[in-house]
């Protein structure tokens, strides 16, 4: 051992938990006889990389451990490979060292070369509990640094812990619920809050006593600001502009002058930086610090109502972020480094004469081999890793690219947006009152109809003058032909009042308890910039844009106009009921016209049932996948007179500027009366005006309805806009028998009507209409100039005489546009009355707490519900993969359509009896 240079001997005394060896090598270098580092490393094969506290940890020799600590070793130093002390003590199990260790402050959260932390290599439970706790202790640790810099507007700080490789929780809170946010808004510490919220800080958390950060009418009621400021270029050096900070946009007009004296500096998001000078012709420190201030305000605006998290979906939970995929790497290369080494030795210790007769040949020969592939095996992975440390290169270049690129293309729209409102202002400003509608506009066309009962006859357009119907139907209203389910729904749902069952409502509301908050005051580009290049799926909207309403709900609007299903199953002509049914596949889609909000996606396992004993049905959803997702329902007539159910998965695309929803999936009505099944798609719905403009919606794409039992078939097609809007929300088409011989032909509006006429007359008035439609503009309700917006006694429907109306919408009530433009039908879905406690279930819709505070007007609290929502369910759902357990749907069950032979979600039964058991808690 003496003659082993003193650090060698260091390094075999830690190794054999040699005390006293230790000790008197420690003396000797405070005595200055000997040099010692006490930290230094093995260069041996035994101990290469190693300190003595690594051999000491790793051999379990406290006392020898707890000497080096006290000496002053680094706890955290890590060997060649990554490994700290607490790496070695804790994969050895070596309990007591462990828990010396962390009393010496090693940090728990070290990641070795192989992307592990202590716990990570560790069997020994207790061990493992005990890494936990100091790890959760470390991150507190953390988290009371980031809360006392936010308060003492420490930026340097914040910055420096915000920058670490595993920085803490931005949104950690003390004892009084205050995050690092509102510990820096109270202080007034500026700089820190904006730091904070550029780095993610959640703007909607609020504290124990139920405070936000900032007040909520503080963000609301900023004003606009606008004046003249001179802006720095690069050509043409100050430029003077007139700015607008508007809804947390600025937007400036060039306008050339002098150049003046008191400067600021603007760092927008995408990293630009814009100079900007103010007028000295009012006091220009005041003017520059209101512009400042101002500037500041909409920045929070923007961050408080226009960010959203973009959290990764089920197939996206495996995903390795940069930083994994960067320590991975180097893992790799550490771990090649590592075996290209230990294969040298090997081969240098089977070629030594010393172990040339220890093993058999044919063992020997094998060894060899065994090294001959290691060889080639690291050979390999060496030349995948430098390709991969190429590509790298080259994605970095590109990803700089495609970022230059993205800040272009968001220049390029800012630009656009800003030439579209301007557009906009000068229209509004240079048109008439009475040219304000035309034909080419986007309007609801109004009923003039009274009720619901009255719109479910024929209206018969006799053959006579045009003109003379129109001026009889102005003086005494539409002729309107009572039908047999009129007379049906008054007797047999009315009259009938001893049979009540649970939750049959009875009366209903006519409106919400609080109007819907304006989206005037909110920029979706501002959203939409930061999601450049995102898949559309991906991109979570703020609570703002959507409607009080969740999916499963939308969907019971299809059950708006049942009575057409009524008035088809009291017709004793299959074709006479394949005219009701088509028309009411055009109708479910006509509560959709205007309506831009989003519902509310709808959780696994919530479910929203609907029992309207005065329309005769009821309804059962549930939302019975999430990846995709897929909303199933199933609805009956009270007397057992129909059945219509179906499974909806909506397919997105994002076509740049509009967003088109595909409601795939087969819709089946069933009368068994007739023994009759019809069955049908949806058309497809598109919002039109996604980054710049007002939002509106049109329905395209072929709908074929088929009777299964007679083979008769109904084609009707949802005509598109077109260039010049002449077709808009137009739908036409024809029934054929099972010969496919035209029997009448369908034509209107999916947003107001639905007409029937005989196919040669149909025919020829779309040819007469082709040739002379100039000779027809003097007739009424089908002018191409027409410059007076339509009456409330009338439609835009150009009616062709000798038609009979299926369907017209009914009209909405006078609250509708302050309502998300509901209509009363929808305002009643998420009513919630005391007696329906104790009879739906906790899964149903109206007990959601998202939707409800929407509803009720609590944006924040909305907001808040729905984020909380998600994450219980996406926790649930990592529970359920932990444990392989499969998730179960409630009341419906994957099988084969029985009349398209597909595969479809059908009603397992059962849900009527009110016998709820181990439903999930969803909410």
């Amino acid at each position: 051992m003496d003659d082993f240079e003193p650090e060698e001997q260091f390094l075999q005394y830690a190794r054999n938990g040699d005390l006293s060896g230790i000790q008197r090598l420690l003396l000797s270098t405070k005595g200055q006889e000997t040099k010692i580092n006490i930290n230094c490393k093995g260069k041996s094969k035994s101990n290469l990389g190693w300190t003595p506290l690594h051999l000491a940890c790793y051999f379990g020799h406290k006392s020898v451990v707890e000497e080096l600590l006290e000496a002053g070793a680094d706890v955290n130093l890590p060997n060649n490979i990554g490994d700290t002390p607490l790496h070695k003590a804790a994969f050895t199990g070596r309990k007591e060292v462990v828990m010396l260790l962390l009393r010496y402050d090693a940090c728990a959260t070290v990641i070795n070369g192989t992307a592990q932390i202590p716990k990570d290599v560790t069997q020994n439970a207790e061990i493992r509990s005990m890494l936990e706790a100091a790890e959760r202790t470390e991150e507190r640790k953390l988290e009371e640094k980031l809360l006392e810099a936010a308060s003492e507007g420490d930026l340097s700080t914040l910055t420096q812990l915000l920058s670490k490789k595993k920085p803490p929780d931005i949104n950690c809170s003390d004892l009084l619920g205050n995050t690092p946010l509102h510990c820096a808004a109270y202080r007034d510490q500026k700089l820190c809050a904006l730091k904070l919220l550029k780095s993610g800080a959640n703007p909607d958390i609020k504290n124990k006593n139920g405070r936000s950060w900032t007040p909520r009418h503080s963000i609301i009621n900023i004003l606009t600001i606008y004046g003249l400021l001179w802006k720095s270029s690069r050509f043409f050096g100050w430029c003077s502009y007139w700015v607008i900070l508007q809804d947390g946009l600025v937007l400036f007009v060039n306008i050339t002058q002098e150049v003046y004296q008191c400067l600021f500096t603007l760092k927008c998001f995408d990293e630009s930086v814009h100079h900007f000078r103010v007028s000295p012709k009012t006091d220009p420190e005041a003017s520059r610090k209101a512009w400042l201030d101002a500037l500041d305000e909409h920045s929070a605006y923007s961050t408080h109502y226009c960010s959203q998290e973009q959290e990764s979906e089920e197939e996206e939970e495996g995903a390795m972020s940069l930083g994994e995929l960067t320590d991975s790497l180097q893992a790799a290369e550490t771990c090649q480094k590592r075996l290209v080494q230990e294969v040298t030795e090997f081969l240098s210790m089977l070629k030594s004469d010393g172990l040339s007769h220890t093993f058999p040949a044919t063992l020997r020969e094998k060894m060899r081999e065994i090294c001959a592939l290691s060889v080639e095996t690291t050979s390999t992975l060496n030349i995948c890793l430098s390709l991969f440390s190429r590509q790298e290169g080259v994605r970095s270049l590109k990803f700089e690219q495609e970022v230059e690129k993205n800040k272009i293309l968001s220049e390029a729209l800012q630009t656009l947006a800003t030439e579209h409102h301007e557009l906009e202002q000068s229209v509004v400003k240079g048109s008439s009152p009475r040219s304000a509608l035309s034909e080419d506009e986007f309007h609801d066309a109004v009923s003039d109809s009274d009720s619901e009962l009255s719109l479910s006859g024929f209206e018969t357009v006799a053959s006579h003058s045009f003109d003379e119907e129109e001026e009889d139907s102005n003086d005494e209203g539409s002729v309107m032909l009572n039908s047999p389910y009129s007379s049906m729904m008054q007797e047999g749902h009315h009259g009938n009042k001893n049979e009540v069952q649970p939750n049959g409502m009875t009366d209903h509301r006519t409106s919400l308890p609080a109007p819907m908050f304006s989206r005037n005051d909110f920029s979706i580009w501002s959203i939409l910039r930061n999601c450049i290049g995102m898949e559309l799926s991906k991109i979570t909207m703020p609570v703002i844009f959507n409607e009080p309403l969740s999916f499963l709900q939308r969907l019971t609007e299809y059950m708006e106009h049942t009575y057409l299903i009524h008035q088809a199953n009291a017709s004793t002509d299959s074709i006479e009921r394949m005219k009701c049914v088509a028309a009411f596949a055009v109708s479910a889609v006509a509560s959709q016209w205007e309506r831009t909000g989003k519902p509310f996606n709808p959780l696994l396992g919530e479910t929203y049932e609907l029992l309207r004993e005065d329309l005769g049905f009821r309804l059962i959803s549930e939302q019975v996948s999430h990846h995709p997702p897929v909303s199933a329902f199933h609805t009956e007539g009270l007397n057992k007179d129909f059945v219509f159910h179906g499974s909806i998965y909506p397919k997105l695309k994002f076509w740049g500027k509009s967003v088109e929803a595909e409601p795939r999936g087969i819709i089946t009505l069933e009368l068994p009366k007739y023994n009759e099944a019809y069955t049908w798609t949806n058309p497809t719905c598109c919002v039109h005006n996604i980054i710049v403009g007002q939002l509106w919606i049109e329905q395209y794409g072929n709908v074929e309805v088929v009777n299964h039992r007679t083979g008769e078939r109904c084609f009707l097609n949802f005509k598109p806009c077109g260039l010049f809007g002449k077709e808009l929300h137009k739908v036409e088409g024809y029934i054929l028998d099972k010969s496919k011989k035209k029997q009448c032909a369908l034509y209107g509006k999916w947003t107001e009507c639905l007409y029937v006429i005989d196919s040669p007359a149909f025919e020829a008035h779309k040819k007469g209409d082709k040739k002379g439609g100039e000779a027809k503009k003097g007739a009424k309700g089908c002018s191409d100039e027409q410059e007076e917006p339509p009456s409330p006694t009338s439609d835009t429907v150009n009616v062709i005489p000798g038609s009979q109306l299926l369907w017209r919408i009914a009209p909405r009530p006078a609250n509708s546009a302050q309502m998300y433009n509901f209509t009363s039908f929808a305002m009643q879905l998420n009513e919630l009355r005391n007696d329906m406690d104790g009879v739906i279930p906790c899964t149903d819709c109206r007990l959601r707490p998202d939707i409800r505070a929407m509803e009720n007007g609590d944006i924040d609290l909305a907001s808040e519900e729905k984020k909380r929502l998600e994450e219980k369910q996406r926790a649930a759902r990592k529970n359920r993969s932990k444990s392989d357990e499969e998730w179960k749907t409630r009341w419906f069950q994957q099988g084969q359509n029985p009349h398209t032979s597909s595969q479809d979600w059908l009603f397992s039964g059962g849900y009527w009896d009110r016998a709820y058991s181990q439903l999930p808690d969803i909410y």
